[in-house]
């Protein structure tokens, strides 16, 4: 039996990150081989021509699994009857400006945005936030969607994830399929904490601690964790834009394995919202290790917190508590 198609809208579809992205979901990279989709793409007003063109390439290109595009700059249309929404729209800091300034043009749009989406999305619509500052970004989207699970609203730290899995894959010199359970904890910005506590490699003689086989506590502890925190700049000076088909492939990561589950011992880093645990306070959209089931996620419980980690955890706790502050005056 063919499967009815799922809708997934892109916000800020004509972007760098929406053009990397959208061939891959029309190809089943984030919704797998067989599930046909149909794109729902948004943009602003001035990129309406720029949008119009990446139609006409979809149209172009001949997927075979997508059965429907829609392009469009009202946000209500983009929304009706999504099922997926990846909101990669935002507004970016130029220079000069200060946070307070990015943070409120983004309150503003993620405040329009969660309204569209409560009142026209699919009920159970998932919402994974692109757009920095991503995690409070997702935060005020849930403050104004009050009808979305909040189970349902997340962000992306995915990139981070597959970053330290890169990292480590190259350090020693092993396949990244073979590294596994690196976690982020916290912001996606240069708080977080990548982590390789309970990560393993499989090797021939079955999984084996990263800490161990790299044998390198003080590259572990600095330069290894601020690689990971810098490796957005460092793209950003090489290629003069910033990440875009690293994102866009993290997303699909993060969404496919939400739909259809993370393997068997295998835990991923998802922004989601808090729920006290590892004693991260209540209320903040925050990275932790996730399993998926079923559509569900739940937050991996019971990993042995180090001291070295306990402060990294409260750093960026610290740093996400201020963001929301911030966010808040905004709205006043």
């Amino acid at each position: 039996m063919a499967k009815d198609p799922v809708r997934v809208l892109v916000t800020g579809a004509a972007g760098q990150i929406g053009y990397a992205l959208v061939p891959m979901i029309a190809r089943g990279v984030m919704l797998g081989t067989d599930q046909p989709v149909i794109l729902h793409m948004l943009d602003i007003p001035p990129a309406a021509e720029a949008l119009n063109g990446v139609k006409m390439e979809l149209v172009d290109a001949a997927f075979p699994l997508l059965k429907g595009v829609v392009a469009t700059t009202d946000a209500v249309e983009a929304c009706t009857g999504v099922n997926v929404a990846v909101m990669v729209g935002g507004f970016p800091r130029k220079e000069g400006m200060e946070r307070k300034d990015v943070m409120s043009k983004n309150v503003s749009i993620y405040k329009s945005q969660a309204s569209a989406l409560e009142k026209h999305a699919a009920p159970n619509c998932k919402v994974l936030v692109v757009a920095n500052p991503a995690n409070t970004n997702a935060l005020i989207l849930k403050e104004f969607a009050p009808s979305i699970p909040e189970k349902n609203i997340t962000c992306l730290t995915r990139l981070d994830h597959n970053r330290a899995l890169g990292q480590i894959s190259e350090r020693l010199s092993v396949q990244v399929s073979d590294v596994k359970n690196v976690i982020i904890w916290g912001n996606h910005s240069s708080s977080q904490y990548p982590d390789v506590n309970h990560a393993t490699v499989t090797t021939p003689a079955g999984d084996k601690p990263v800490r161990e086989l790299v044998a390198d506590d003080a590259w572990l502890n600095s330069e290894f964790i601020s690689t990971v925190q810098q490796r957005g700049a460092a793209i950003i000076k090489a290629r003069k834009l910033s990440s875009a088909l690293s994102a866009a492939s993290s997303a699909c990561d993060h969404i496919r394995d939400w739909v259809l589950g993370t393997p068997e011992g295998t835990f991923v880093s998802m922004g989601v919202y808090s729920d006290g645990s590892y004693n991260v306070p209540a209320g903040l959209i925050y990275s932790f290790p996730v399993t998926c089931k079923n559509g569900e996620w739940s937050i991996v419980q019971g990993l042995p917190i180090d001291e070295f980690s306990r402060k990294k955890l409260d750093l960026t706790a610290e740093e996400l508590s201020e963001e929301k502050a911030l966010a808040y005056s905004c709205l006043t």
